[in-house]
């Protein structure tokens, strides 16, 4: 289908994160967007303010029977009504990923899977080619802290995309540049075995138009199994990586560091935001401006300005006396990484951590992760466990986690007891984790905090 003559889309589930950015990408494009969600949320207001129509009840009275397509998300349940009344009558209807394809079939396409760091190298990479006057479609999976937005058009025909891996989304995608960061064990409800899950990245890479090139996390397993016209690595410092960091200093609660390519060297390059896993993450996004061919001192200037993405090491609050920053990790090794650079940023400072498991089967398949990572921590707070698609397993809760910990320095808390936690104790650095509904403690706390 071609997504330049569609004129009128109805969404269901268009408060997705995904969802949403597509649901942007049409009304930009001057199409008649409207659709359907559970809730209300501060995502769906600011698209209602951008002029789309949407509804919070799921009634086949309030759809749009004049829709010429319809995109839905695979979160949405079999029997939700609306759903089936265009399934029904025969519209046009199609998964978020499906529009996804069209859109690497229609431009040059980056796409940025991998278990971890995707969302900030896909925000990061958008944002160079934005700030050095390349240009691109960015389509994220999460809110660029610099604009405010998961979406922004151009009229370069370059789409930066976030490849998702759940419900096998991503093999979809035919992308010019594949970005591959990391294979871990994750979404075991959906592949059922880690090797189940490392062939879907590796058939990902397979689906790179000829011609194409592959950057994938240097060391990765089953590498050797990755296809790609031209194969390019990357790495923290590893010097065996055709692109990799250098002299890595840590500054003001950033970094600098030099970064190296196969014929070419950036010295002395700003990173300010938090995270020796960001440094990763930019060395990644560096490497794909420099495969479009942009002038690195122009990459140089822009990166310092980068401010994050909304959840991914944020800054809620930083000041000389407190930190507190926030983070979307809902995975063992994500959870190590936030845990450890936070440690490493601000050594000498009490690490308290609020933790939200995210799922019943996720908690269930890594428990003894989570624990060896919260175990970092000087103390720990976990909350229940935030279902989000799922119905209760028998016997899983967060005191699965808590009782493989070994450091005794834990408590299982209500966010009210959270919110009392906070409101009485001296806090210098506190994290709080999750990918649930935590995020609704984050203005509460922050408030708690700055009060002081």
């Amino acid at each position: 289908m071609n997504v330049r003559e569609i004129n009128r889309v109805y969404f269901i589930g268009i408060g997705g994160i995904g969802m949403s950015a597509l649901a942007r990408f049409f009304r930009e494009q001057g199409a008649a967007v409207s659709g359907y969600d559970k809730t209300e949320t501060d995502l769906t207001k600011q698209l209602a303010a951008e002029g789309m129509s949407i509804h919070y009840t799921d009634d086949e009275l309030l759809l749009d029977k004049n829709t010429q397509l319809v995109v839905y998300t695979p979160a949405i349940p079999k029997d939700h009504k609306e759903l089936n009344w265009y399934l029904n009558n025969h519209f046009s209807v199609y998964k978020r990923s499906d529009v996804l394809q069209w859109i690497t079939e229609a431009m040059f396409a980056v796409a940025v899977a991998g278990t971890h760091g995707k969302t900030t190298i896909s925000t990061m990479t958008a944002y160079l080619l934005r700030e050095t006057g390349y240009g691109c479609n960015a389509f994220l999976g999460g809110i660029s802290v610099n604009y405010d937005c998961n979406y922004w058009s151009s009229k370069n025909d370059t789409a930066v995309i976030e490849a998702d891996e759940y419900d096998r989304s991503f093999l979809k995608l035919h992308p010019d540049i594949a970005v591959l960061t990391a294979v871990d064990a994750d979404h075991l409800d959906i592949y059922g075995t880690v090797e189940e899950l490392e062939s879907a990245f590796i058939q990902y890479t397979k689906n790179i138009k000829l011609g194409g090139t592959l950057l994938v996390k240097h060391g990765l397993h089953r590498s050797n199994e990755l296809r790609g016209t031209n194969t390019l690595t990357y790495s923290l410092q590893n010097d065996a990586a055709d692109v990799y960091g250098e002299n890595i200093m840590q500054k003001d609660g950033g970094y600098v560091f030099d970064v190296k390519g196969p014929d070419w060297h950036l010295e002395q390059v700003s990173l300010r935001i938090g995270g020796m896993h960001n440094v990763e993450n930019a060395i990644a996004a560096i490497g794909v401006t420099q495969l479009l061919g942009i002038e690195g001192d122009i990459v140089k200037k822009a990166l310092p300005g980068f401010r994050g993405v909304k959840r991914r090491f944020e800054y809620v609050l930083k000041t000389d006396k407190m930190v507190y920053i926030d983070d979307y990790a809902h995975h063992p090794e994500e959870l190590a990484a936030l845990i450890k650079s936070a440690k490493h940023l601000f050594p000498g400072r009490r690490c308290v951590v609020c933790f939200q498991p995210h799922l019943f089967s996720r908690t269930r398949d890594f428990a003894d992760g989570f624990a060896h990572s919260l175990d970092m921590a000087d103390e720990v707070l976990l909350l229940d466990i935030y279902p989000a698609r799922e119905l209760p397993m028998e016997g899983i809760t967060s005191k699965t986690i808590a009782d493989k910990m070994a450091n005794p320095a834990h408590t299982i808390l209500s966010k009210e007891g959270v919110l009392e936690f906070v409101k009485a104790s001296s806090l210098d650095l506190f994290i709080t984790a999750g990918a649930g509904d935590i995020d609704k403690l984050v203005e509460p706390i922050r408030k708690i905090l700055q009060s002081r």
